[in-house]
């Protein structure tokens, strides 16, 4: 095996070498590979334009710097590097060379071929990266040592996998989690990779929309998460007591089931941004004693006596007046009808709201809360179990 010999840190950066903010790309392309520096090609021009709308505002220089690109071939680089310098924003890749044929693929090998000390995963389903070109990573992490900015973004799927350890684009953008190469405690955000946009182009405002909340946690260096007090595995005591004061306050109902086998397995409810009570009806965690009989057996949560009190309680909440929110509300209601319950003053759906304004845009509550929310991809903070519940949030 030929070992590929790294780049010195930064011999092919772009931008500030104090950054509040760095994006890392996946590997040169023909353009990239002409000046040995990274994103000075389509792909490259397109983010420097999702970067002036993500900054916002009109910014008469980002403007003059796009009219020289349009023109003087790769004259407008210095230009954007010295515009990316003014603001704080560094550029590197993970790979800084040119695959064969732009495929990282190339650059791989299979499992077999690996020493049995390798301890990156896979790029690729069955492929992972050659030993040969390890050094690269030591190089990004050099850099990202080096600079140490508040967050980085981690463009396209290599990027990911390099900096979080994890593959799947599409689950992880949006959400900011901890990267994992360097060893200290830097912010990472994926999101789409610009190439990857001018092939799928109705990825781009969702890309400028995740560049938009880099701008803003690039501001700051640790993860921000929002206090949440949420109640599960309650006893019937708690969740009357719960029903009780949501009643007694006349507070917006935020309300959602989760489902399996044509049945609610459980239902959430919450009275503020950061207080919520889960009733289950169906436990996934322990043996527990109350178990129904025949073939396709499951364990219940409450006792028949305190699950009957348990139903109840979710009756008077969505008859109550509150004003009722959902996510996808048709799918909850129709469970809830089925059961002969009736909702009051369903008012919003979280799902429709987005929709009407952008209609191009996916809808799922995952995608939502990668959007409008700091919480972490919660549907990826654990492997789901077979037997879990299924919930259609689109």
């Amino acid at each position: 095996m030929t070992l590929h010999s790294p780049s010195p840190p930064f011999a092919h950066w772009s931008g500030s070498r104090s950054p509040s903010l760095v994006l890392v790309g996946e590997a040169w392309g023909e353009s990239e590979n002409e000046i040995k520096r990274p994103f000075v090609g389509w792909s490259g021009r397109e983010l420097f334009v999702m970067l002036g709308e993500a900054l916002g505002g009109e910014d008469e220089e980002h403007a003059r710097i796009l009219r020289s690109a349009s023109r003087l071939g790769l004259g407008w680089v210095g230009p954007r590097d010295e515009w990316l310098r003014e603001r704080g924003i560094g550029l590197t890749n993970v790979l800084a060379l040119r695959p064969p044929d732009n495929k990282i693929d190339a650059l791989c090998v299979s499992k077999k071929d690996l020493p049995h000390d390798y301890s990156h995963g896979q790029i690729d389903q069955g492929r992972y990266l050659s030993p040969a070109y390890l050094g690269e990573l030591d190089r990004l992490s050099s850099e990202l040592r080096e600079t140490r900015p508040n967050l980085v973004v981690a463009l396209g799927n290599i990027a990911c996998w390099a900096l979080l350890g994890s593959r799947g684009i599409s689950a992880l953008r949006g959400t900011v989690a901890t990267e994992r190469l360097t060893g200290l405690v830097i912010k990472c955000l994926p999101t789409y990779h610009p190439a990857a946009i001018l092939r799928q182009w109705s990825w781009r405002q969702i890309a400028v929309e995740d560049l938009i909340k880099a701008r803003r946690e690039s501001g700051f260096p640790e993860i921000r998460r929002p206090s949440r007090s949420i109640l599960i595995n309650p006893t019937i005591e708690e969740v009357e007591e719960w029903t009780a004061r949501a009643l007694a306050d006349r507070c917006p109902l935020a309300c959602d089931t989760e489902t399996a086998k044509g049945q609610i397995t459980m239902v959430g409810f919450a009275r503020s941004r950061s207080e919520a009570i889960v009733i289950p009806f169906r436990d996934f965690i322990s043996s527990g004693p109350f178990v129904a009989p025949g073939p396709t057996a499951h364990v219940h949560y409450w006792s028949e006596q305190n699950e009957v009190l348990a139903w109840l309680c979710v009756r008077s909440l969505l008859l109550a007046p509150n004003e009722k929110i959902f996510q996808n509300g048709l799918y909850d209601i129709q469970y809830f009808m089925a059961m002969g319950l009736r909702v009051a003053n369903a008012t919003r759906d979280t799902m429709l709201l987005h929709h009407s304004i952008f209609p191009e845009l996916q809808k799922g509550l995952g995608f939502l809360g990668s959007l409008y929310t700091n919480e972490p991809a919660w549907k990826l903070m654990r492997r789901k179990r077979a037997s879990e519940p299924e919930k259609a949030d689109e």
